[in-house]
């Protein structure tokens, strides 16, 4: 399963992420960030690539909508609800992820 991690500026939660999920046997996992000054920023390309898609907040999920409405019809995008209050591969941020996306896999 290609698995889609998206934050602002892909520094920390979503990078953090994808090391995290890369590990499992069945998934493959990339991070993009929204914003237009992120190390990866989000493409069209990501979006057709990713079976699921997860964004920490609920205004990344409004972004990939106004930028990438007609690519997301077919894709589930779920918001994690994590704010930006973590360093990248802070332990508190890998349990919260760890359980917030083990669900849905």
């Amino acid at each position: 399963m290609n698995v889609l991690f998206v934050c602002s500026r892909n520094r920390r939660r979503s990078p953090t992420a994808e090391v995290v999920f890369s590990g499992q046997s069945n998934v493959e996992a990339l991070s993009a960030g929204t914003s237009p000054d992120a190390e990866n920023p989000i493409s069209a390309d990501l979006i057709e690539w990713a079976d699921l898609i997860f964004t920490m907040e609920n205004i990344h999920r409004q972004r990939l909508q106004k930028k990438f409405g007609s690519a997301l019809r077919t894709k589930q995008v779920i918001v994690l609800g994590i704010p930006d209050d973590y360093e990248y591969m802070d332990p508190m941020l890998i349990e919260v992820l760890t359980d917030r996306v083990a669900r849905h896999l």
